[in-house]
């Protein structure tokens, strides 16, 4: 379809080569074309011998039947001292696989060409970067054109760019990028002697205040200054270290020979870093933590080889920093568990994992059933039944708290109005525990107010339960809540006290209506062949002081009759403990009002 001024599919005019044999050296002849006599010198060793191309034919098993004098000089041969030899012990190409059999299609005919770049070694001892390729001739005769490239320029400043592209610019150190290179190698395990490999991923501290108050020249120097040193340390090694971005250094343990091995280089470095830096005229220091993995190369991946590192680096630096932590897979599990269980949280209460068990609070001097403390509990579908201090901090740090205690809070009051309404004449309160981020987070008057609406429960059967630490202190809208809730009716009582600040005359100035006294105060309660006087001279003062401040006390972690009765003794109001029951179901609780 082109014509000849040349269009997509325009054919180049070449005259057809016919190439044939005598003794072995190859002689071509061409079909005559109108204009052309077969006198005429035509004969192709003028542009093969006089070709700047290093270029050579070879038959069909791969010997040289004939090499120019380009080829000769570029191998250090004569062209004759090329012919009779097989091409690919001249190039190389039967170094590798993939070279070798594409080679070999391309002389049985089924393949047109191979282009590939070899390392070729010279008769000198010295080498050189060839682009060689290889093609069919066609015709009878089966023999395929050779032509060898010096790419050596080429290839060298291919190289450069890729130093400059796998290298830090501040510290000269592999990057990121050529890091999971090697990492990627090392776990593919070929040629591995010991089938281990170890790690250990670094993080500065007090690196930023160094940058943000020195400046970024100074925090540069002081970078590539930290590189010479995990350099130094990784020498006697051999091993890689890499920055990986920021302040954050690797070093990559190939072979190792066990976990030992990589711990004592993390602890090489730490001691390394402890020596100041002499920077710009200036004396630095900085220290590092760093997170140590050591496993099998079988069934490791980088990826996880990472995550596996980068949680212990930040187990070190949550350990105190300035010190290397070792991968703990029970400890990572854990983690993992925690994870999995904050990600579902909000999901959970919309799904109606959670459940509510009661444990009572009885009157000392009258052994009757007086309040219940609402306690949750979350049927996990994989985990089975959580205790609250398996996901409460969870729900605090995240958030989803808020959610669950109004919840808590709906759930309660809704079984503390059945309660009332089945025994009007001597009806229990409810006591529930609220968070700091309740307060804080959500409108928790407003929240109280339309729950006591909904369910119709009495305001003063209802207990709210908040730490000693979050009331003490309290000021702005935490005290406000705090306010509007005591004129609502709502009893405000503190929990786990004695544990915090223990100041009375500020609690004195807050709508408290109530003290729990911490269990720590009650296990000197335990023996009476053996009491701790200490103990109960304290929680006797606490109580006559709570008392002339008009706040009743109850006693936690009651677990014995010996301890009731001494606790009514110093004249404790309620107990709650496993002497009076467990947490419960509803149920329990409807029975023993019925009792």
């Amino acid at each position: 379809m082109g014509g000849p001024s040349g269009g997509p599919s325009a054919e180049p005019d070449i005259t057809p080569v016919v190439l044939t044999q005598s003794n072995g050296i190859t002689s071509e002849s061409r079909s005559e074309t109108p204009g052309s006599s077969a006198g005429e010198p035509h004969d192709y060793r003028v542009a093969f011998t006089a070709a700047r191309l290093a270029m050579a034919l070879v038959d069909r098993d791969g010997w040289v039947l004939e090499a120019n004098q380009a080829l000769g000089s570029l191998l250090g041969s004569s062209p004759a001292g090329l012919a009779a030899r097989v091409a690919t012990g001249l190039l190389g190409l039967a170094e590798d696989d993939p070279v070798r059999t594409a080679y070999r299609e391309v002389l049985a005919g089924r393949r047109d060409h191979l282009r590939c770049t070899r390392r070729v070694k010279l008769r000198d001892g010295g080498f050189l970067w060839a682009e060689v390729t290889l093609t069919g001739t066609g015709g009878g005769c089966g023999a395929a054109l050779l032509s060898v490239e010096d790419v050596g320029e080429r290839h060298s400043l291919r190289e450069q760019l890729r130093h400059l592209q796998m290298h830090d610019s501040v510290t000269r150190l592999p990057n990121r990028a050529l890091f999971f290179e090697r990492l990627s190698a090392a776990l593919d395990g070929a040629g591995s002697r010991t089938g281990r490999i170890g790690l250990c991923y670094l993080d500065l501290d007090g690196f930023k205040a160094i940058n943000d108050t020195l400046g970024h020249r100074i925090g540069d120097e002081l970078l590539a200054a930290v590189a010479q040193r995990l350099q130094t340390c990784a020498e006697p090694g051999g091993n890689l270290v890499a920055r990986l971005g920021g302040d954050e250094f690797a070093l990559l343990v190939r072979d190792s020979t066990g976990t030992g091995q990589a711990t004592v280089l993390a602890e090489s470095v730490l001691t390394a870093l402890q020596r100041p830096f002499d920077v710009d005229g200036q004396r630095l220091a900085v220290s590092a933590s760093i997170g140590v993995v050591e496993r099998e190369v079988a069934g490791s991946s980088a990826t996880g080889l990472m995550q596996a590192a980068d949680t212990t680096l930040y187990w070190a630096k949550a350990d105190g920093k300035a010190r290397w932590t070792l991968f703990d897979p029970e400890r990572n599990a854990h983690r993992m568990t925690r994870q999995a269980l904050s990600s579902t949280l909000r999901q959970a209460v919309e799904r109606g994992e959670f459940i509510l068990e009661y444990q009572p609070l009885v009157g000392l001097d009258s052994g009757m059933l007086r309040g219940v403390e609402a306690l949750v509990r979350w049927q996990h579908p994989h985990f089975g039944r959580l205790a609250p201090d398996r996901f409460i901090g969870l729900a605090e740090e995240n958030g989803s708290i808020v959610q669950l205690g109004r919840w808590v809070l709906a759930e309660s009051c809704r079984q503390a109005r059945v309660w009332q309404k089945d025994h009007p004449d001597d009806p229990i309160f409810i006591s529930v525990n609220v968070a700091v981020r309740q307060v804080w987070d959500s409108d928790l008057v407003a929240d109280v107010a339309a729950i006591l609406e909904e369910t119709g429960l009495p305001p003063e059967l209802l207990q709210l339960e908040l730490t000693e630490s979050a009331v003490m202190g309290s000021a702005g809208r935490p005290l406000q809540a705090l306010h509007a809730l005591s004129e609502m009716g709502v009893r405000i009582a503190i929990d786990d006290f004695g544990t915090g600040y223990s100041n009375l005359a500020y609690m004195s100035r807050l709508p408290v209506s109530a003290l729990k006294l911490d269990g720590s105060f009650v296990q000197g309660f335990r023996s009476a062949e053996h009491p701790n006087p200490a103990d109960e001279t304290i929680v006797e003062a606490l109580v006559e002081l709570a008392h002339r401040l008009g706040l009743t006390v109850t006693a936690e972690c009651v677990e014995n009759a010996e301890q009731a009765e001494r606790l009514r003794r110093i004249g404790c109001d309620t107990g709650q403990g496993w002497h009076y029951s467990r947490p419960v179901a509803a149920e329990r609780i409807s029975g023993l009002l019925d009792t």
